[in-house]
C-alpha cells in the first residue's frame, strides 16, 4: 500500500510538471491596426507565446498557434507598451501637498504606499517601463518598489531608477531653514573627487541611472545657475560608464546644458532655456532630449493660470520656444513628462502637450516606445512589435497617430506576456 501511495505520489507530481508546461499562454492579436513602434499596418496580426512577440504581419501570411486564444479588436490600435521617460513615483502632485512638504513631513513609509498606487495607475495606462528619476528624499525606496514588481508583490511597469540622484553642495532644497540646523535634502550633495565614491555607492544600492543635476535654483535672486564644474560632470560620468551605466543631467540652463552635454550625459531633462547651438551641441554629441513639457504647465495651473483664458506665462513662452528650437535642431526627443508633478496614470498628458506644441503624432508615438528604449538602452526587450521582444503591448480605441488623446483609451494592457487588469 505505501508503495502504492508512492507511485501514485510521483505521477501526480509528474502530471502537474507536464501539465504546466504545456499549459502556457498564446495569443493571437487581431486589432484594426498595428503601430510597430515605427509606422501602422492596417490587418496585421501579432502572435504571442509564453511571454514573447513571435510573429506579426498581414493575417493570411501568420499562421495561428494550436490552442492560442483569439482576440479581435475592432475600431482599435495595438502598440508597444509606452515608455515613460521622466516619472518620480515617490512624489504626488503638488497641489496635493508642497514638494517641501513631501520630502519633509511624509515618511519614508506613507510615500511607499502612495507609490504602489502610482505604479499600479502607470501600468493600467499603457506605460510597461518607466524610468524614475528620484525619490527625492526617500532613499532608495525606488530600488525596493522595483523589486516588489520583479518579485509579483505589487502590480506595476518594469523600472529604471536613479536612487537618491546628486546635487552640489548648497544647491538643493529643502531650504530657507536656520543654518543651524541640518534639513534633510532631497538628493544626496557630493563634490569634487567625493563624486567619485557617491556615484559608486548609488550604484551599489540599486540604481539603474545615475541622475545629477548641472545646474538648479541657487543664484543670487533665487535663479538658475550651473551647479557642478565640468571636470566634475566628467568625472561623474566616467565613473558610472565603468560600470556600465548612464548619467541624465537636470539642466534648464544654457550653460548647464553645455557643461552636462560635453561631460557626456546621455539625456537632457527639461531645457527651459535651450538654445539653437545648444541643440546643435546635443545633436552632434547624440544627446537626447526630455523636455518634460506637463510639469510646467502643472506648475503654472496650481498657481492659478487658467489656460486659454490669461496671459501665458513667460516660463511656458520659453519652455515652446526651446521645444521648438529642440524639433527644429533635429535632436533626438524622448518621451518624459516629469509625472509625480502631476497624476500617475495621467502620463498621456506629455504626449498630447508634444503634439500641441508642434511635433507629429506619429513621431510621439516614436518616442514614447521605440525612441525612449534605444535611448534607455532597451531596444532589445521592449519598444517594438517584432519577434524575439518581450510581449509588453497595449490596446487603444481609435488611432493615435491621427489623434494622439486615443492613447488615454486604454483597453487591454499586457506585460511580460501577462493580461493586466485596466479596470
Amino acid at each position: 500500500m505505501k508503495n502504492y501511495f508512492s507511485r501514485l505520489y510521483i505521477l501526480t507530481i509528474f502530471l502537474i510538471i507536464s501539465f504546466t508546461s504545456q499549459a502556457q499562454e498564446k495569443y493571437s492579436l487581431q486589432p484594426d491596426g498595428v503601430f510597430d513602434g515605427e509606422q501602422l499596418h492596417t490587418g496585421w496580426v501579432v502572435i504571442v507565446e509564453d511571454d514573447k512577440i513571435t510573429a506579426i504581419g498581414p493575417a493570411p501570411q501568420v499562421p495561428v498557434p494550436t490552442g492560442a486564444t483569439t482576440l479581435k479588436f475592432p475600431g482599435c490600435t495595438l502598440i508597444p507598451g509606452m515608455i515613460e521617460g521622466h516619472a518620480h513615483l515617490l512624489l504626488h502632485p503638488y497641489n496635493e501637498a508642497d514638494w517641501n512638504d513631501q520630502v519633509l513631513k511624509e515618511s519614508d513609509a506613507i510615500r511607499v504606499a502612495r507609490a504602489t498606487i502610482h505604479a499600479r495607475n502607470t501600468l493600467r495606462a499603457g506605460f510597461t517601463t518607466v524610468r524614475d528619476l528620484g525619490t527625492e528624499g526617500a532613499g532608495y525606496a525606488d530600488v525596493g518598489l522595483k523589486q516588489a514588481i520583479e518579485q509579483g508583490i505589487i502590480p506595476g511597469p518594469r523600472m529604471l531608477v536613479a536612487g537618491r540622484a546628486i546635487v552640489a553642495t548648497g544647491s538643493y532644497g529643502p531650504t530657507g531653514f536656520d543654518t543651524d540646523f541640518n534639513v534633510m535634502l532631497g538628493a544626496e550633495p557630493a563634490d569634487g573627487n567625493d563624486l567619485v565614491r557617491v556615484v559608486r555607492d548609488q550604484i551599489g544600492k540599486g540604481a539603474d541611472v545615475i541622475k545629477v543635476y548641472a545646474d538648479y535654483r541657487w543664484g543670487p535672486a533665487g535663479d538658475a545657475q550651473p551647479t557642478f564644474s565640468l571636470d566634475e560632470l566628467k568625472l561623474v560620468v566616467e565613473t558610472a560608464r565603468s560600470s556600465g551605466r548612464a548619467v541624465v543631467a537636470h539642466a534648464t540652463t544654457a550653460e548647464g546644458m553645455r557643461r552636462a552635454i560635453l561631460a557626456g550625459v546621455e539625456t537632457i531633462e527639461h531645457g527651459d532655456d535651450g538654445t539653437t547651438e545648444i541643440f546643435r551641441l546635443m545633436k552632434d554629441k547624440d544627446v537626447a532630449f526630455c523636455a518634460t513639457l506637463s510639469a510646467g504647465e502643472a506648475v503654472s495651473h496650481y498657481r492659478g493660470w487658467r489656460k486659454g483664458i490669461d496671459p501665458i506665462p513667460e516660463q511656458i513662452k520659453r519652455k515652446r520656444a526651446s521645444f521648438a528650437e529642440a524639433l527644429k535642431s533635429g535632436v533626438t526627443i524622448c518621451a518624459g513628462g516629469d509625472v509625480g508633478v502631476f497624476a500617475h496614470g495621467d502620463n498621456a498628458r506629455e504626449l498630447e502637450m508634444m503634439v500641441e506644441y508642434g511635433m507629429r503624432a506619429t513621431d510621439v508615438l516614436r518616442s514614447v516606445t521605440s525612441i525612449n528604449a534605444r535611448v534607455f538602452h532597451l531596444e532589445s526587450k521592449v519598444g517594438r512589435i517584432v519577434p524575439g521582444l518581450i510581449a509588453d503591448l497595449v490596446v487603444v480605441r481609435g488611432n493615435p497617430t491621427k489623434d494622439i488623446s486615443d492613447l488615454r483609451k486604454v483597453e487591454w494592457v499586457m506585460k511580460n506576456g501577462v493580461v493586466i487588469t485596466t479596470e
